[in-house]
């Protein structure tokens, strides 16, 4: 700019200086005619002093519409091509979908995790002061549940390819993001009145009456529990056993160890609140009832397998028979190609039974519904029956399983859990396909924790394994798993509180 104005100077300077008289004519002869040639040489010079002037500023303007024109060029591709801040991009970079699968799954599992401690410390919550009074904290939960419930749905059709068009996968993830952070927006808003009705700053004495009576209450089953798993494992033969009682296996070790970490905690929680140390009380009761919750959850699953066992042993005759009706009923309509494997999966659970009695009824009654599945049959009667039992029994170990070791279980088993759950609600018939989730859910978890172990013992001797967790130094505020400890509410809720985050990202998405 500069030098376009100097140059405009230039060319507009010789005009301001000519002369702008009226040429007087000259009296006399001699010197006028001896000046008249003369005159002609200095009008020339004149002449090519001025057309001098008017060529440098020509010249010198064009050096500079040169210089101006590669440095606005210069200057663009550079605008263009800059990262530092301070410059806005024209085409603001876009997340790569990897990213954002990552940030969908670590969402889905804060809010899965938002939810099963708010269910948790309801129940507590439910013992002291009865189900009228929680009742406005039960709806919030079941309104979070279906938002999260309908996210679990977008990301099982999002890892089967639907949508296919990026555009459509991007507002699936973002879709996915949204309904978590409502499901945890809907906990966070009952949350305070939760926590004044609790009122733990005030009331912590009744608090840990509760705990303690459910402690004790969960001790004293202990026993009864151990001898029911050490029968199971004496009815059942050595190879029986690795399916008949595998789901359950050191479950009796892990509710001790986390009544082990629960006395402690009580203790902690009446030393703290006698010296008047609340906040440090309520960390340990919380820590504690999660101990609780978890050791319940261990004993009630081998509770409830030795009596699904003994269910699925008298169902298996009458499923048999069901079966081989079925087949009979097919033949009849001239279709015979797939009555062939059913024939021999039924010739082979036969002779099990037949046998000294310690084949596994739950695998039997598993075996029979697959087999028939092909032939159309087993949504309804008594193979109905069966492939809900069956479901049934697995979608509750599995989530037993997600429930104990949450501080390592991923995006991944957690919606196949969700799916299994939601078919097994909704209807019946599809028990059959829920229990195929259900078992992908329990192998997809188990592979979480062997590979992540407990996300935040570091160097503690902590790990929340398969069949059998060895418990060591537990951070206080720590749920027994190494995840968060107890609290009903959201994420906004765990920040108002102080609390840490569920998980690292890096050991909670899949």
């Amino acid at each position: 700019m500069v030098g376009g104005a100097a140059g405009v100077v230039w060319l507009v300077l010789p005009v301001m200086t000519i002369n702008p008289e009226v040429p007087v004519a000259a009296t006399g002869d001699g010197p006028v005619a001896a000046g008249h040639g003369h005159g002609h040489v200095q009008q020339g010079a004149e002449a090519s002093a001025s057309t001098a002037d008017l060529v440098l500023p020509l010249v010198a303007v064009g050096g500079v519409g040169v210089l101006a024109g590669y440095g606005y060029v210069r200057r663009t591709r550079r605008a263009r091509t800059r990262t530092t801040p301070g410059v806005v991009s024209p085409q603001p970079p876009v997340t790569p979908l990897p990213v954002l699968e990552r940030q969908a799954g670590a969402a889905l599992v804060q809010a899965d995790d938002c939810l099963r401690t708010s269910r948790e410390e309801l129940a507590f919550a439910e013992a002291r002061f009865g189900a009228t009074a929680v009742e406005p904290f039960v709806r919030a939960l079941r309104e979070a549940e279906r938002e999260l419930s309908a996210a679990f749905a977008i990301r099982l059709r999002y890892g089967q390819g639907v949508p296919e068009e990026e555009t459509a996968r991007r507002q699936a993830l973002a879709g996915i993001v949204g309904r978590c952070a409502e499901a945890g927006r809907r906990l966070d808003a009952e949350a305070p009145g939760f926590d004044q009705l609790r009122a733990l700053e005030r009331e912590m004495g009744p608090a840990l009456e509760v705990a303690e009576g459910r402690f004790r209450e969960l001790a004293g089953r202990t026993g009864a529990v151990e001898a029911t798993l050490a029968d199971l494992n004496t009815h059942y033969s050595a190879t029986a056993t690795a399916t008949a009682t595998a789901s359950v296996t050191g479950y009796v070790e892990q509710a001790k160890d986390r009544l082990v970490f629960a006395t402690t905690h009580l203790n902690q929680a009446r030393q703290a609140a006698d010296l008047g140390h609340t906040d440090k009380a309520i960390r340990d009761l919380r820590a504690a009832e999660g101990a609780i919750s978890q050791a319940d959850i261990f004993l009630t699953d081998v509770d409830r397998l030795a009596n699904t066992l003994a269910a699925a042993g008298e169902l298996v005759p009458a499923t048999l028979t069901g079966a081989e009706a079925e087949i009979a009923r097919v033949r009849a309509t001239g279709t015979t190609g797939p009555t062939a494997d059913a024939d021999s999966t039924l010739a082979a659970v036969r002779e099990e039974l037949t046998g000294d009695g310690s084949y596994d009824p739950l695998a039997a009654l598993r075996r029979i519904v697959r087999a028939m599945s092909p032939l159309g049959a087993g949504r309804d009667g008594v193979l109905g029956a069966a492939a809900w039992l069956v479901g049934r029994t697995d979608v509750r170990a599995a989530g037993g399983f997600v429930a104990t070791h949450r501080g390592a279980v991923g995006a991944d088993a957690r919606t196949r859990l969700a799916e299994a759950g939601r078919l097994l609600d909704a209807d019946p018939a599809d028990s059959a396909t829920a229990d195929v989730l259900a078992l992908e859910a329990r192998e997809l978890a188990e592979q979480d924790v062997r590979v992540h172990g407990n996300p935040y013992a570091g160097g503690a001797e902590h790990a929340s394994g398969v069949g059998g967790a060895v418990l060591g130094g537990i951070l206080l505020g720590e749920d027994a798993d190494g995840g968060p400890p107890l609290a009903f509410g959201g994420p906004d809720t765990r920040k108002r509180r102080g609390l840490p985050p569920p998980y690292p990202e890096t050991a909670r998405t899949d």
